[in-house]
């Protein structure tokens, strides 16, 4: 039997992903075992915190006698284990939720996430997104839970997607968008920053998040032998539908909303596949009104969202300083991600 047929090529792919996921499962079932195990030990710790600080020095210094080959037991992970206890007073919740992540991640949300909620939601989206520890981090003090989850964000989509499609389409958004990665000065035109949207296309993506795929930039329509050109069209795997973005380097005016609703019916008549979902569309405008957008989108049948977006120089000038070159914080996720590989093989 020739070992190239399509039979087998599909057996060998569903055998390769069985081995994937059964790899997934142990790793997570090994991540749970060690966290449980953490938290059982910081409830120990608890329980005897008027032994006072000599207790934890002297249990890890004990430990590394009993057990010199095992790592994860100094006295920084020890008091993290005391707090990790601490913050969950419900083992089965972190059986069932916190140990689906990595002990790094925890300490982490641990350190910088205070609300329960809000932690919950950042766990969900770890797991979901394979966030590495550095990429965590840059979420949380980017405030993306504020800026997708508590935002007022201004769409239609209740009123013009199906409902399942809506609560996601509205979950996906974001607003503001941050793309603190584009430095532009002066009055700055829409092309720019097309242009440097295309430049730092990775960084793009992430910050629109999972899913998103790019098609191309100044996309041309053509409608009645007229040319037309879309700032920026993607494609999102999990809404199976075309995205259009508009970009606007000024204030929401209730004509984008109806040259943005032009651009959807011509995508979904002229590229849009018959399995495809409607085509949506966000249009990103340096600042907005709500109840001005709100009442532009009322009556429209396309699917539209309406968010701001910051670029660098919109952020105040002391932050400015402070915030490192793009490239600066290329060279820091590396060196995090190289450090987090260090870290897991020493836990």
């Amino acid at each position: 039997m020739l070992m190239n047929t399509a039979e087998y090529l599909s057996i060998i792919e569903n055998i390769k992903s069985e081995i994937t996921a059964a790899q997934y499962r142990a790793a997570v079932h090994v991540n749970a075992d060690m966290l449980l195990l953490y938290y059982d030990i910081g409830c120990i710790i608890n329980e005897h915190k008027s032994w006072g600080n000599k207790f934890i020095d002297n249990l890890a210094a004990d430990i590394r006698i009993a057990f010199p080959e095992s790592k994860g037991y100094s006295v920084r992970n020890l008091k993290y284990m005391a707090k990790f206890a601490e913050t969950y007073p419900d083992r089965e919740f972190v059986q069932q939720v916190v140990a689906q992540i990595p002990w790094g991640h925890n300490i982490i949300l641990i350190d910088k996430v205070k609300n329960i909620e809000e932690r919950k939601w950042y766990i969900k989206q770890s797991i979901i997104n394979g966030w590495s520890r550095s990429l965590l981090t840059m979420q949380i003090e980017s405030r993306l839970y504020e800026r997708q989850v508590i935002a007022e964000k201004v769409t239609n989509f209740p009123t013009t997607l199906p409902d399942t499609q809506s609560d996601l389409a509205i979950q996906t958004m974001k607003d503001p968008y941050l793309f603190d990665f584009i430095s532009l000065k002066g009055k700055v035109k829409e092309i720019e920053i097309e242009r440097a949207m295309i430049d730092r296309i990775k960084d793009v993506l992430i910050e629109l998040g999972k899913g998103f795929a790019f098609v191309g930039e100044q996309y041309k329509i053509t409608v009645s032998e007229k040319d037309y050109f879309i700032d920026l069209l993607f494609y999102h795997l999990k809404l199976k539908c075309y995205v259009v973005v508009e970009l606007k380097a000024r204030e929401f005016e209730p004509t984008d909303a109806g040259q943005l609703n032009f651009y959807l019916s011509a995508i979904d008549d002229l590229v849009k596949d018959e399995t495809d979902n409607a085509t949506i569309g966000l249009l990103l405008c340096k600042n907005k009104d709500n109840f001005t957008a709100e009442y532009a989108l009322r009556n429209i049948s396309s699917p539209i969202g309406v968010s701001e977006y910051k670029l660098l120089e919109d952020m105040p000038e002391y932050l400015q300083s402070q915030l490192p070159k793009a490239e600066d914080i290329e060279l820091h996720i590396k060196a995090m991600e190289d450090i987090e590989k260090l870290e897991t093989q020493e836990e």
